[in-house]
This record gives structure tokens, C-alpha cells and sequence, in this order.
């Protein structure tokens, strides 16, 4: 089955930064792709890279960047803002600064679904409401007349989600939807979305540093750092069985409860996210880990850790039992 999504070998330089060093993704429909690592490491210029919303004076380079078999990587913004909002849509990170506070929440949608459709105000405005509804919001007619400013955060991301939905997408980025709520309210989010994916069959890459969120929704995790793709492997086989340096040391950061004893340190990874440069060659996480050699500054080989999981690493797959023995 082909990818709806595939990115093979993105590259993106910003001014003197590579903020993306040949990462490579696929994403099938009705599957849920969980892109994760710690801020900086090129997540979310990974996702603006899809959807053709780079920041001016940024290079994006593929070999491939591929939406349900047609070769999009070469698009121009004409074409790109067709297909954006319509077969594939994002849901941002913070709503507040993605709504347009001039505008009321129905003319907002329904410009969605007259701009891709040609839709007429009267069903657009219906379709607004359906949507408003089916996202849990309560008295649509009504929030279809207010301002982001007069909704709470967790109504305003759900807003953006069903003004995602308007054209049926093939293709859902949401680029950390839940940061900034509250636990309940996130857990009502990722609830939602799982049931739209069930119900409307679709792709979705969610991007998030949350550890405890890909263990409930992903499918399949793909591990990045220093804008590289280190570890991809389906949710079950990653958890169980991490093979990067990195990758165990963001798991080791996790509390887990009956395991964690109360007034023990927490795992950490010393150090920070280095920025790099373009030309730089290596493993960016060497300065980090604690398994390094003088062979992490050379080529990184790509290996087949099992079915369906890769690793980006000179370390051997099962190094770290062997290790322990």
C-alpha cells in the first residue's frame, strides 16, 4: 500500500541553520504518525515544510515529498494554497495567533469551504455549525457569531480542528494541539481526534514532545533530534524495545508508575539541543551520549533494527543488552 504521505531526504536551511538534515516520513491512511523530540529539533519546520509554509529566505530540498502519489515537492504557491486547507490540513499549535481575532468563527470557516468549493454562504454557514457540533462544542449557531477572544482555549482548538475539516482532508498535521491546555480538556482533544480518524479514515501526523500522548494514539513513532529522523518503529515495538541513545533516554525521562520510587531522580539527558550548521556531518547527539565514539563524526548507517524499524545510529541493534551483560 502506498503512503499518503511520504518525505524522503527533507532538507531545510534557515539563514546559517540546518534546521532539517535528511528526514524521512511516511504517513498511511487512517493512521495516526506521532513525530516526537524535544524542542529544536526540527518538528514543526518538518510539518510548515509539507504544507509549503516555510518562513521566507528558508531552502527546502527532497528527493521525494509525495501526497497520495503525486510529487508535490516542486508546487508553487499557487498550487500549494489549492491543495492546503482542501486534501490535506493543519491544526497549529497555538489557535489564539492562528484565528484571525477581526473576524467572527463563522466567517472564518465558512471562507474555508467557499474558497476550495465554491459553496454557497447558506450551506457553508451549515456546514460551519455541523462541524462546531460534531467537535462537542455546544450551541454552534451561537459560537458561529462570536470572536476567538470570547472563547476559551480548549473551544478555540476546537474550532481549529473542525475548521480543518471542512473540505474532508485526506491529511491531519497537528503540530502540538494540546500544549497549551489543560489535562482534562487535552484528554478531550486526543479523544476527539481519534474519533474523527475512525470515522473519516484519516491520515494524521501529530507532532508533540509528550511521551504519555504517543503512547495513547500513535500507530507508529517516528524519534527526531537535531532535525534528523534517529528511530522510527510502530508505537509498540518502540516502547518496548528503543534502540537510539536517544530514544531510551527520552523514555528514561518518564515517570512510571510502581517503577519510580518516591524521592528518586527522574532520568535526564545532560546538555542541550545543539544548533547546527550546514555541512555538518555525524550524529548530532554525540556531544550528549554517553555511548559515543570517534566513529558518531562519520556517515551514519541506516539499520533494520526488526520489521518496520529503523535506526539511525553506528551502535548496533540490540547494543544495550549486550551492554547490560
Amino acid at each position: 500500500m502506498s503512503a499518503l504521505l511520504e518525505v524522503q531526504d527533507l532538507r531545510v536551511t534557515i539563514g546559517s541553520t540546518a534546521a532539517v538534515r535528511g528526514a524521512s516520513l511516511a504517513v498511511n491512511k487512517g493512521e495516526t504518525h506521532c513525530l516526537v523530540g524535544e524542542s529544536g529539533c526540527g518538528k514543526s519546520i518538518t510539518a510548515l515544510s509539507v504544507m509549503g509554509l516555510l518562513p521566507r529566505g528558508a531552502k527546502r530540498e527532497t528527493t521525494a515529498l509525495r501526497f497520495a502519489g503525486e510529487e508535490i515537492g516542486h508546487f508553487g504557491e499557487r498550487e500549494m494554497s489549492r491543495l492546503r486547507g482542501d486534501r490535506m490540513a493543519m491544526i497549529f499549535q497555538e489557535p489564539m495567533t492562528s484565528l484571525n481575532p477581526a473576524y467572527t468563527v463563522g466567517s472564518q470557516m465558512t471562507e474555508v469551504l467557499r474558497r476550495h468549493r465554491g459553496t454557497p454562504r447558506a450551506q457553508a454557514v451549515d456546514r460551519a455549525a455541523e462541524l462546531l457540533a460534531r467537535v462537542g462544542i455546544t450551541a454552534p449557531g451561537l459560537r458561529l457569531g462570536q470572536y476567538p477572544h470570547q472563547l476559551s482555549g480548549g473551544l478555540r482548538q476546537r474550532v481549529m480542528i473542525a475548521m480543518a475539516l471542512m473540505c474532508d482532508p485526506e491529511l491531519l498535521i497537528a503540530d502540538e494541539p494540546t500544549t497549551a491546555l489543560d489535562v482534562t480538556v487535552q484528554a478531550q482533544i486526543l479523544r476527539l481526534l481519534a474519533t474523527l480518524q475512525k470515522d473519516l479514515g484519516l491520515g494524521i501526523l501529530l507532532i508533540t514532545h509528550d511521551l504519555g500522548i504517543v503512547a495513547r494514539v500513535a500507530d507508529r513513532v517516528s524519534v527526531m533530534y537535531a532535525g534528523e529522523v534517529v528511530e522510527s518503529a510502530p508505537t509498540a515495538t518502540l516502547f518496548a524495545a528503543p534502540e537510539h541513545p536517544y530514544t531510551r533516554g527520552l523514555l528514561s525521562c518518564v515517570p512510571v508508575p510502581g517503577k519510580v520510587k518516591r524521592d528518586e531522580p527522574l532520568g535526564s539527558i545532560p546538555g542541550v539541543v545543539p544548533r547546527m550548521r550546514p555541512g555538518f556531518t555525524g550524529c548530532g547527539f554525540r556531544d550528549r551520549c554517553g555511548q559515543a565514539s570517534p566513529a558518531c563524526e562519520g556517515t551514519l548507517p541506516r539499520q533494520q533494527a526488526g520489521p518496520d524499524h529503523e535506526l539511525l545510529c553506528t551502535l548496533a541493534p540490540g547494543w544495550h543488552g549486550r551492554n547490560a551483560a
